[in-house]
């Protein structure tokens, strides 16, 4: 099939499916090869009436947990933290008292940093776990999106509404509060802010311009685009206006681009940020979901059982984001659909409309 009309079978597709959908307002996706030599920047739909630009600034949600994983792999690298260290090391008492009570005991001295980076602390999520008595934690930021939340209220609310799992390496479950705890962690051990070391360690090398930890800092060069507006089912939701999306810090808060995420995701193939070591350790995997495995703040998806060729790693968020790589293929796959109700349908899209036509023309 001719590159040209590849394109614009994909984007005349998705186009299709945003017109179709009405819960689809505003879709980006970038599909880059290298050995195919491809680049395909896409856009369909509006931001308040604005056609959607490939160049418009979007809220990456979970895909953000790469950055404070690789920024913890960098202190590892430099000596100044250990997979194994507890993280009572680095923690205020005062945050860490009755964080994990299992069935009567705790825990919490047990729990390490590789816990939290692999999601096997045992520790709830304060964004997706449901409080018996008290209403979700997402009805909080959709009531009060004035309000700004810190890192440390965010665990203490996990503290005072969910119990924990299992044990400290005793099981698997997804938390929001382990990756909030790490992204204070990366404070107490740099002396920095978060959203500095976002900037120091990533933004900044790369020069990804326009990526930035909204409520908490800038871009260095401002967009000229607005921020796509999120849609969590029928709310419509302009990331830098609802101050309580400063939640989620550093579980996913970052706003990005598909370019600026395609350097991120470039330089993590190709080992420019970490080391080949560091990227190994992230890619430690054990099963999280049928057909998903978790390593250290890095998802291995397997779209078709038994076979490598359509294996793809990086992360997902729960509005629809992605950025992968399809190692077998040398693919990758940036971009979000915007829409909460697209967590899974995202990675359907992707396959049967994209994934499958590529390697198709991939000999």
């Amino acid at each position: 099939m001719n590159m040209e009309v590849l394109a614009r079978e994909i984007e005349q597709k998705l186009v299709s499916r945003v017109n179709a959908d009405p819960k689809l307002h505003n879709v980006y996706m970038l599909v880059h090869s290298d050995r195919l030599n491809i680049h395909f920047p896409i856009a369909a739909g509006t931001t308040d009436h604005v056609a959607a630009n490939p160049s418009q600034p979007f809220h990456t949600a979970s895909v953000g947990k790469m950055f404070t994983s690789v920024i913890i792999a960098k202190l590892i690298e430099q000596g100044r933290a250990n997979l194994e260290d507890p993280i009572e090391q680095y923690l205020p008492t005062a945050l860490l008292k009755n964080l994990h009570i299992y069935k009567g005991k705790e825990y919490t001295s047990h729990i390490q940093i590789k816990h939290l980076l692999s999601h096997t602390s045992g520790l709830p999520d304060f964004f997706e776990d449901k409080p018996r008595r008290q209403r979700a934690f997402m009805q909080e930021v959709i009531d009060q999106p004035s309000r700004l939340w810190t890192p440390e209220e965010t665990v203490q609310w996990s503290k005072e509404h969910l119990t924990p799992h299992f044990p400290p390496g005793k099981g698997i479950h997804y938390t929001d509060t382990g990756y909030n705890l790490l992204g204070l962690m990366i404070e107490s051990i740099t002396g920095k802010r978060y959203a500095e070391m976002l900037r120091e360690c990533i933004f900044e090398p790369l020069h990804m311009n326009h990526s930035y930890l909204s409520h908490y800092s800038e871009p260095s060069v401002k967009n000229e685009y607005p921020i796509a507006n999120l849609f969590m089912d029928d709310i419509k939701i302009n990331v830098n206006e609802y101050r309580s999306f400063s939640s989620f810090f550093a579980g996913g808060q970052t706003v990005s681009t598909l370019e600026d995420m395609l350097i991120f995701m470039k330089s993590l193939v190709q080992h420019q940020l970490i080391k080949q070591e560091s990227l190994d350790r992230m890619q430690s995997w054990t099963k999280m979901w049928v057909g998903m495995k978790y390593g250290h703040g890095l998802m291995r998806l397997q779209f078709i059982p038994f076979t490598q060729k359509y294996v793809a790693w990086g992360h997902l968020g729960a509005s629809g984001a992605f950025a992968l790589y399809l190692p077998k293929l040398d693919v990758y796959l940036i971009g979000s659909f915007n829409q909460t109700t697209y967590r899974s349908k995202s990675m359907n899209y992707l396959f049967f409309n994209v994934i499958r036509n590529l390697s198709k023309i991939i000999v």
